[in-house]
């Protein structure tokens, strides 16, 4: 391979007290043993995106966009963190995808999710939808974590050292399939731009 797959992995809950720091870390670090991957870590607490879409957004907005915007266009994956609340994912994640459309196009999606007893896949297959619609390829396998919530603790008391071996194998799975999906979906845009 003459160039790294470049992944930005997405923080996608703003919550105080969250947990989703812990795990996109955790993931990160999975990412970054297999070393196809030149791995970013994109926090969208530390961007405050307007959830009024508009061709004059407010200077925050801009702000954030300006830093946002290239990282996401940059990137040949994506994998996003997300929390299940109440059935689905967090608003500040709905609004970070929304301001954006060509960046997410011809490119493949992992899921990771974490929450109650379902373990954030309703939060995970509503994802599913948003980027189809996107043009992006949501890849099949997933990372899911049970009660794992900041109320319940879960693993993430000590999750520095992630000793659940089954997550890190679905991490690897994951990584193997988003691997594969980034290289081909790379080369065919290369070949041929994706049609807007």
């Amino acid at each position: 391979m003459d160039q790294q797959i470049r992944l930005e992995v997405i923080i996608g809950s703003v919550r105080e007290g969250r947990v989703g720091s812990a795990v996109a870390s955790w993931f990160a670090e999975r990412a970054r043993e297999q070393k196809e991957f030149d791995v970013g870590l994109l926090d969208l607490a530390d961007h405050e995106l307007s959830d009024r879409l508009s061709a004059n957004p407010p200077r925050a907005t801009r702000e954030a966009l300006a830093e946002i915007t290239p990282r996401l266009a940059a990137a040949d994956a994506f994998v996003v963190v997300t929390p299940e609340y109440n059935h689905s994912y967090p608003a500040a994640l709905k609004t970070a995808i929304d301001w954006h459309h060509e960046e997410w196009q011809g490119k493949p999606v992992g899921l990771v999710s974490y929450g109650g007893l379902s373990g954030g896949l309703r939060a995970a297959e509503h994802l599913r939808q948003v980027f189809a619609e996107l043009s992006a390829t949501t890849v099949r396998n997933t990372v899911s974590f049970h009660r794992s919530s900041a109320r319940d603790h879960g693993p993430w008391d000590d999750f520095g050292d992630a000793g659940d071996q089954d997550a890190a194998t679905a991490a690897r799975v994951l990584l193997d399939e988003l691997g594969w999906w980034a290289l081909a979906l790379r080369d065919a845009r290369a070949a041929r731009p994706y049609p807007a």
